[in-house]
C-alpha cells in the first residue's frame, strides 16, 4: 500500500473523526500544548507511523467527540513519516492555506510544514 496521502484521493471526502484530543484539551505528552481546535483520527484507516490517519477539524468552537467532516487539504511534513487531513464541518470555502496553517500552528512549529490544496 502507498504511505503517501494524495490529495485527488481525500479532498471533498466525507468522514467520520473520532476526537481523541478535543478543543481545550492538553497534549498527552507536552504540557506545554493546548489543542485550539479538535483533532482527532479516521477509524480504520493506518498512516505510515502505524497509527490511524490524523485529521485537524477547524470550525467547530465547541469540544467534540465525533464528527462527520469534509476534507478540504492535507498538511504535509518535511521532516515527519505523518501527513495530516485537514477538515471542516461545513465547507464554506473560507480556508486558505495560510489560514490553515494559522489555525494548525500550535502543533505544526515543530515541523517543517506546508498546506496542500486543491
Amino acid at each position: 500500500m502507498d504511505p503517501n496521502l494524495h490529495l485527488a484521493d481525500w479532498l471533498g471526502r466525507r468522514l467520520t473523526v473520532e476526537i481523541d484530543r478535543p478543543l481545550g484539551s492538553r497534549h498527552p505528552r507536552e504540557d506545554d500544548i493546548t489543542y485550539p481546535i479538535n483533532y482527532g483520527f479516521v477509524p480504520d484507516t493506518v498512516a505510515p507511523d502505524g497509527h490511524p490517519l490524523d485529521v485537524y477539524v477547524l470550525d467547530a468552537n465547541t469540544p467534540l467527540e465525533h464528527c462527520e467532516a469534509t476534507v478540504i487539504a492535507i498538511v504535509r511534513r518535511r521532516d515527519d513519516v505523518e501527513d495530516k487531513l485537514v477538515a471542516v464541518l461545513e465547507d464554506t470555502g473560507a480556508w486558505d492555506a495560510t489560514g490553515i496553517l494559522a489555525a494548525v500552528d500550535f502543533q505544526e512549529r515543530y515541523f517543517d510544514s506546508w498546506v496542500e490544496l486543491a
